[in-house]
C-alpha cells in the first residue's frame, strides 16, 4: 500500500542536484526520535518523474505514525526552496528496521541518550 502526498512551490525552475535534495532532507527531523530523516532510513528512494517533478520513497517508523502530516510539512520547509514540484510516495514495504539507520544516525541516537 502506498499513499502520495503533491506539493508545489513557486520557487526554482531547474532541477535541484538530487544529493542538494538529500541534503535539504537532512534538516527534516523526526519528531519522536530527534533524528534527520535520511540518517534514520526513512528516505527509500527520489528521482525526478516524466512531468519534473521529484518523487520521493519514503516510509516512517510504522504505518500508523501519527506525525506524518508534521514530517511533510517540515519536508514542504526544506525543499520549497530549491525544488518546483514534489510528491512523497509513502512505501510500507519492505517495512523500516533499525538496520536502516546510517552510523550518523546511530551517533545522533546515542547523543541524545538511545541505546542503538
Amino acid at each position: 500500500m502506498t499513499e502520495i502526498s503533491e506539493t508545489s512551490a513557486a520557487a526554482p525552475s531547474a532541477q535541484a542536484d538530487l544529493e542538494d535534495v538529500e541534503e535539504a532532507l537532512k534538516d527534516v527531523i523526526d519528531p519522536e526520535l530527534g533524528v534527520n530523516i535520511v540518517d534514520l532510513g526513512l528516505l527509500y528512494g527520489m528521482r525526478y518523474g516524466d512531468d519534473g517533478a521529484l518523487l520521493l520513497d519514503m516510509t516512517l517508523t510504522t504505518a500508523a505514525c501519527p506525525l506524518q502530516d508534521v514530517i511533510e510539512e517540515q519536508v514542504e520547509n526544506s525543499l520549497g526552496p530549491i525544488v518546483d514540484e514534489w510528491r512523497i510516495n509513502w512505501v510500507w514495504m519492505p517495512p523500516w528496521g533499525p538496520e536502516r539507520i546510517t552510523d550518523d544516525g546511530r551517533d545522533q541516537m546515542r547523543a541524545l541518550g538511545f541505546n542503538i
